[in-house]
Protein backbone atom coordinates (compact mmCIF):
# COMPACT_ATOMS: atom_id res chain seq x y z
CA UNK A 1 0.00 0.00 0.00
CA UNK A 2 1.24 3.70 -0.49
CA UNK A 3 0.03 7.12 1.09
CA UNK A 4 -2.27 7.43 -1.46
CA UNK A 5 -4.66 4.30 -0.13
CA UNK A 6 -4.67 5.86 3.66
CA UNK A 7 -5.59 9.25 2.00
CA UNK A 8 -9.73 10.03 1.46
CA UNK A 9 -11.67 6.61 0.65
CA UNK A 10 -10.05 5.07 -1.87
CA UNK A 11 -8.79 2.28 0.42
CA UNK A 12 -11.99 1.28 1.67
CA UNK A 13 -13.07 -0.97 -1.63
CA UNK A 14 -9.83 -2.88 -1.97
CA UNK A 15 -10.63 -6.59 -2.73
CA UNK A 16 -10.03 -9.02 -0.03
CA UNK A 17 -6.88 -10.18 0.35
CA UNK A 18 -5.59 -14.14 -0.88
CA UNK A 19 -5.44 -15.72 1.89
CA UNK A 20 -1.88 -17.30 3.62
CA UNK A 21 -2.13 -21.35 2.89
CA UNK A 22 -3.49 -23.06 6.54
CA UNK A 23 0.33 -24.11 7.28
CA UNK A 24 1.43 -20.38 7.26
CA UNK A 25 -1.41 -19.69 8.75
CA UNK A 26 -1.15 -21.91 11.77
CA UNK A 27 2.84 -21.20 12.22
CA UNK A 28 1.94 -17.70 12.73
CA UNK A 29 -0.46 -18.27 14.71
CA UNK A 30 1.78 -20.83 16.64
CA UNK A 31 3.95 -18.01 16.84
CA UNK A 32 1.94 -15.22 18.32
CA UNK A 33 0.44 -17.20 21.04
CA UNK A 34 3.30 -18.42 22.63
CA UNK A 35 4.36 -14.85 22.21
CA UNK A 36 1.47 -14.03 24.11
CA UNK A 37 1.88 -16.50 26.17
CA UNK A 38 5.56 -15.44 27.51
CA UNK A 39 4.19 -11.41 27.77
CA UNK A 40 1.17 -12.62 30.18
CA UNK A 41 4.00 -14.41 32.16
CA UNK A 42 6.47 -11.95 32.29
CA UNK A 43 3.80 -8.92 32.82
CA UNK A 44 2.13 -11.39 35.63
CA UNK A 45 5.38 -11.80 37.65
CA UNK A 46 6.49 -8.48 37.25
CA UNK A 47 3.60 -6.00 37.12
CA UNK A 48 5.87 -3.00 37.26
CA UNK A 49 8.19 -3.90 34.39
CA UNK A 50 7.40 -1.77 31.34
CA UNK A 51 9.48 -3.93 29.09
CA UNK A 52 6.87 -6.76 29.92
CA UNK A 53 4.25 -4.28 28.92
CA UNK A 54 6.03 -3.22 26.00
CA UNK A 55 6.62 -6.80 24.50
CA UNK A 56 2.95 -7.69 25.79
CA UNK A 57 1.23 -4.71 23.37
CA UNK A 58 3.49 -5.56 20.66
CA UNK A 59 2.20 -8.84 20.04
CA UNK A 60 -1.49 -8.09 20.60
CA UNK A 61 -0.64 -5.34 18.33
CA UNK A 62 0.98 -7.98 15.75
CA UNK A 63 -2.04 -10.02 16.10
CA UNK A 64 -4.26 -7.17 15.43
CA UNK A 65 -2.69 -6.45 12.31
CA UNK A 66 -2.78 -9.79 11.15
CA UNK A 67 -6.77 -10.06 12.16
CA UNK A 68 -7.23 -6.67 10.08
CA UNK A 69 -5.24 -6.98 6.86
CA UNK A 70 -5.19 -11.12 6.13
CA UNK A 71 -8.39 -11.98 7.53
CA UNK A 72 -10.38 -9.24 7.33
CA UNK A 73 -12.14 -9.06 10.58
CA UNK A 74 -12.35 -5.58 11.58
CA UNK A 75 -14.25 -6.05 14.84
CA UNK A 76 -11.82 -8.71 16.28
CA UNK A 77 -9.04 -6.36 14.64
CA UNK A 78 -10.59 -3.51 16.88
CA UNK A 79 -10.83 -5.84 20.09
CA UNK A 80 -6.94 -6.99 19.44
CA UNK A 81 -5.89 -3.21 19.15
CA UNK A 82 -7.42 -2.08 22.38
CA UNK A 83 -5.00 -4.51 24.29
CA UNK A 84 -2.65 -3.25 22.80
CA UNK A 85 -3.36 0.20 23.14
CA UNK A 86 -4.03 -0.64 27.07
CA UNK A 87 -0.42 -2.02 27.44
CA UNK A 88 1.39 0.58 25.60
CA UNK A 89 -0.19 3.30 27.37
CA UNK A 90 0.68 1.58 30.60
CA UNK A 91 4.46 1.47 29.53
CA UNK A 92 3.94 5.28 29.23
CA UNK A 93 3.01 5.26 32.42
CA UNK A 94 5.61 3.15 34.11
CA UNK A 95 8.58 4.45 31.76
CA UNK A 96 7.88 7.91 30.50
CA UNK A 97 11.25 7.69 28.46
CA UNK A 98 9.83 4.30 26.16
CA UNK A 99 8.90 6.75 23.36
CA UNK A 100 8.86 3.31 21.50
CA UNK A 101 5.33 2.87 23.32
CA UNK A 102 3.84 6.04 21.62
CA UNK A 103 3.57 4.24 18.26
CA UNK A 104 0.70 2.74 18.60
CA UNK A 105 -1.04 4.94 21.07
CA UNK A 106 -0.28 7.68 18.95
CA UNK A 107 -1.64 5.94 15.50
CA UNK A 108 -4.82 5.22 17.32
CA UNK A 109 -5.40 8.38 19.13
CA UNK A 110 -4.80 9.89 15.87
CA UNK A 111 -7.17 7.97 14.06
CA UNK A 112 -10.11 8.30 16.95
CA UNK A 113 -9.89 11.88 16.67
CA UNK A 114 -10.81 11.59 12.89
CA UNK A 115 -13.58 9.75 13.24
CA UNK A 116 -16.93 10.92 12.61
CA UNK A 117 -18.66 11.91 16.12
CA UNK A 118 -20.78 8.47 16.88
CA UNK A 119 -17.78 6.48 16.12
CA UNK A 120 -15.53 8.42 18.37
CA UNK A 121 -17.93 8.25 21.25
CA UNK A 122 -18.05 4.46 20.49
CA UNK A 123 -14.16 4.09 20.60
CA UNK A 124 -14.14 6.29 23.79
CA UNK A 125 -16.64 3.67 25.53
CA UNK A 126 -14.49 0.90 24.16
CA UNK A 127 -11.91 2.71 26.00
CA UNK A 128 -9.10 4.73 23.47
CA UNK A 129 -8.12 7.72 23.95
CA UNK A 130 -8.37 10.58 21.59
CA UNK A 131 -5.99 13.64 19.86
CA UNK A 132 -4.93 14.67 16.76
CA UNK A 133 -2.04 16.61 17.78
CA UNK A 134 -0.98 14.45 20.66
CA UNK A 135 -1.36 11.19 18.12
CA UNK A 136 1.36 13.27 15.83
CA UNK A 137 3.76 14.10 19.01
CA UNK A 138 3.20 10.68 20.14
CA UNK A 139 4.15 9.17 16.80
CA UNK A 140 7.22 11.60 16.18
CA UNK A 141 8.56 10.81 19.77
CA UNK A 142 8.05 6.71 18.45
CA UNK A 143 10.24 7.66 15.22
CA UNK A 144 12.76 9.88 17.16
CA UNK A 145 13.48 6.56 19.65
CA UNK A 146 16.21 4.01 18.58
CA UNK A 147 13.98 1.34 19.01
CA UNK A 148 12.77 -1.90 16.58
CA UNK A 149 9.38 0.04 15.57
CA UNK A 150 11.51 3.18 14.52
CA UNK A 151 11.25 2.78 10.91
CA UNK A 152 7.80 1.62 11.59
CA UNK A 153 6.53 5.29 12.97
CA UNK A 154 8.81 6.49 10.13
CA UNK A 155 6.65 5.28 7.80
CA UNK A 156 3.49 6.16 9.84
CA UNK A 157 4.41 10.15 10.31
CA UNK A 158 4.91 9.88 6.12
CA UNK A 159 0.62 8.99 6.61
CA UNK A 160 0.03 12.03 9.28
CA UNK A 161 2.17 14.60 7.91
CA UNK A 162 0.52 13.94 4.44
CA UNK A 163 -3.25 13.95 5.86
CA UNK A 164 -2.21 16.96 8.01
CA UNK A 165 -0.66 19.14 4.90
CA UNK A 166 3.19 18.97 6.29
CA UNK A 167 4.41 18.04 3.44
CA UNK A 168 7.88 19.35 3.99
CA UNK A 169 8.24 17.05 7.14
CA UNK A 170 7.07 14.53 5.23
CA UNK A 171 9.48 14.95 2.88
CA UNK A 172 12.19 15.48 5.75
CA UNK A 173 11.09 11.79 6.69
CA UNK A 174 11.47 10.34 3.63
CA UNK A 175 14.94 11.63 2.71
CA UNK A 176 15.92 9.95 6.06
CA UNK A 177 14.12 7.02 4.46
CA UNK A 178 15.60 6.84 1.21
CA UNK A 179 19.32 6.83 2.92
CA UNK A 180 18.07 4.10 5.33
CA UNK A 181 16.98 1.81 2.78
CA UNK A 182 18.63 2.49 -1.11
CA UNK A 183 17.38 -0.34 -2.57
CA UNK A 184 13.29 1.07 -1.90
CA UNK A 185 12.33 2.20 -4.96
CA UNK A 186 8.87 2.52 -3.06
CA UNK A 187 10.52 5.59 -1.33
CA UNK A 188 11.27 7.49 -4.58
CA UNK A 189 7.30 6.51 -5.80
CA UNK A 190 6.55 8.13 -2.05
CA UNK A 191 8.80 11.33 -2.28
CA UNK A 192 7.62 12.06 -5.98
CA UNK A 193 4.07 11.84 -4.55
CA UNK A 194 4.66 14.17 -1.39
CA UNK A 195 6.24 16.71 -3.91
CA UNK A 196 3.23 16.64 -5.95
CA UNK A 197 1.16 17.22 -2.75
CA UNK A 198 3.74 19.91 -2.04
CA UNK A 199 2.82 21.87 -5.46
CA UNK A 200 6.61 21.12 -6.42
CA UNK A 201 6.69 19.42 -9.48
CA UNK A 202 9.71 19.35 -10.58
CA UNK A 203 11.25 17.85 -7.73
CA UNK A 204 8.16 15.24 -7.77
CA UNK A 205 9.28 14.63 -11.80
CA UNK A 206 13.04 14.37 -10.63
CA UNK A 207 11.94 11.49 -7.99
CA UNK A 208 9.38 9.39 -10.64
CA UNK A 209 12.09 9.64 -13.46
CA UNK A 210 14.75 7.87 -10.76
CA UNK A 211 12.12 5.77 -9.74
CA UNK A 212 11.07 4.49 -12.92
CA UNK A 213 15.30 3.72 -13.72
CA UNK A 214 15.16 1.74 -10.14
CA UNK A 215 11.85 -0.26 -11.96
CA UNK A 216 13.40 -0.95 -15.11
CA UNK A 217 16.44 -2.90 -13.49
CA UNK A 218 15.11 -4.39 -10.25
CA UNK A 219 13.92 -7.49 -10.50
CA UNK A 220 12.16 -8.06 -7.37
CA UNK A 221 8.11 -8.40 -7.21
CA UNK A 222 5.60 -5.47 -8.56
CA UNK A 223 2.77 -4.56 -6.02
CA UNK A 224 -0.42 -4.57 -7.93
CA UNK A 225 -0.78 -2.06 -10.07
CA UNK A 226 2.64 -0.27 -9.72
CA UNK A 227 3.90 -0.14 -13.02
CA UNK A 228 0.50 2.44 -14.11
CA UNK A 229 1.00 3.83 -10.64
CA UNK A 230 4.56 5.39 -11.37
CA UNK A 231 3.55 6.46 -14.81
CA UNK A 232 0.54 8.03 -13.52
CA UNK A 233 2.53 9.88 -11.15
CA UNK A 234 4.76 11.02 -13.65
CA UNK A 235 2.19 12.20 -15.94
CA UNK A 236 1.03 14.59 -13.36
CA UNK A 237 4.35 16.21 -12.55
CA UNK A 238 4.84 16.78 -16.10
CA UNK A 239 1.56 18.10 -17.11
CA UNK A 240 1.98 20.72 -14.10
CA UNK A 241 4.72 21.41 -15.54
CA UNK A 242 3.30 22.04 -18.99
CA UNK A 243 5.47 19.14 -20.70
CA UNK A 244 1.93 18.13 -22.07
CA UNK A 245 2.94 15.78 -25.03
CA UNK A 246 5.54 14.06 -22.25
CA UNK A 247 2.35 14.02 -19.73
CA UNK A 248 0.03 12.24 -22.13
CA UNK A 249 2.74 9.58 -22.89
CA UNK A 250 2.72 8.79 -19.66
CA UNK A 251 -0.65 9.14 -18.88
CA UNK A 252 -1.21 6.21 -22.05
CA UNK A 253 0.89 3.74 -20.88
CA UNK A 254 -1.09 3.97 -17.58
CA UNK A 255 -3.94 2.90 -18.99
CA UNK A 256 -2.30 0.21 -20.92
CA UNK A 257 -1.42 -2.27 -17.35
CA UNK A 258 -3.52 -3.09 -14.56
CA UNK A 259 -4.43 -1.14 -11.63
CA UNK A 260 -6.64 0.03 -8.98
CA UNK A 261 -9.57 1.86 -10.61
CA UNK A 262 -8.62 4.68 -9.01
CA UNK A 263 -5.24 5.11 -10.54
CA UNK A 264 -7.09 4.62 -14.07
CA UNK A 265 -9.81 6.51 -12.77
CA UNK A 266 -7.61 9.79 -11.81
CA UNK A 267 -5.02 8.76 -15.38
CA UNK A 268 -8.40 9.82 -17.31
CA UNK A 269 -9.09 12.49 -15.32
CA UNK A 270 -6.02 14.14 -15.93
CA UNK A 271 -6.33 13.02 -19.91
CA UNK A 272 -9.51 14.63 -19.50
CA UNK A 273 -7.69 18.09 -18.28
CA UNK A 274 -5.11 17.72 -21.49
CA UNK A 275 -8.43 17.95 -23.69
CA UNK A 276 -9.76 20.86 -22.39
CA UNK A 277 -6.54 22.78 -22.35
CA UNK A 278 -6.67 21.52 -26.68
CA UNK A 279 -10.15 22.50 -26.35
CA UNK A 280 -10.71 19.20 -27.63
CA UNK A 281 -14.26 18.71 -25.89
CA UNK A 282 -15.44 15.35 -27.36
CA UNK A 283 -12.04 13.85 -25.87
CA UNK A 284 -12.48 15.71 -22.86
CA UNK A 285 -15.95 14.27 -22.33
CA UNK A 286 -15.20 10.38 -22.84
CA UNK A 287 -12.08 10.80 -20.49
CA UNK A 288 -13.81 12.36 -17.82
CA UNK A 289 -16.83 10.39 -18.06
CA UNK A 290 -14.49 7.59 -17.55
CA UNK A 291 -13.03 9.01 -14.89
CA UNK A 292 -16.45 9.34 -12.67
CA UNK A 293 -17.37 5.63 -13.61
CA UNK A 294 -14.01 4.17 -12.53
CA UNK A 295 -13.07 6.69 -9.62
CA UNK A 296 -16.54 6.21 -8.05
CA UNK A 297 -16.31 2.22 -7.91
CA UNK A 298 -12.88 2.64 -5.97
CA UNK A 299 -14.67 5.20 -3.37
CA UNK A 300 -12.40 7.90 -5.02
CA UNK A 301 -14.74 10.57 -4.24
CA UNK A 302 -12.83 14.03 -4.43
CA UNK A 303 -11.57 12.78 -8.13
CA UNK A 304 -15.00 11.73 -9.48
CA UNK A 305 -16.58 14.87 -8.05
CA UNK A 306 -13.73 16.99 -9.54
CA UNK A 307 -14.31 14.94 -13.11
CA UNK A 308 -18.03 15.71 -12.52
CA UNK A 309 -17.64 19.33 -12.37
CA UNK A 310 -15.25 19.56 -15.44
CA UNK A 311 -18.21 17.76 -17.65
CA UNK A 312 -20.84 20.72 -16.76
Amino acid sequence: MTVDDYLGGTSRSRSAATPPSPEIAAAFNEAVERALALGRARVAANPGDAAAHYELGAAVGLRASYIATVEGSAMRAFKAARGAYDEHEQVLRLDASRKDAGLIVGTYRYIVATLSLPLRWMAYVAGFGSGREQGVQLVEGAAAYPGDNQADARFALLVLYNREGRYDDALAQLAMLRERYPRNRMMWLESGSTSLRAGKPGDAEKFLSEGIARLASDTRPRMFGEDALWSYKRGAARAALGRHADARTDFEKALTVEARNWVHGRTHLELGKLALKAANRASATEHLRMAVRLCESDNDRAAADEARKLLN
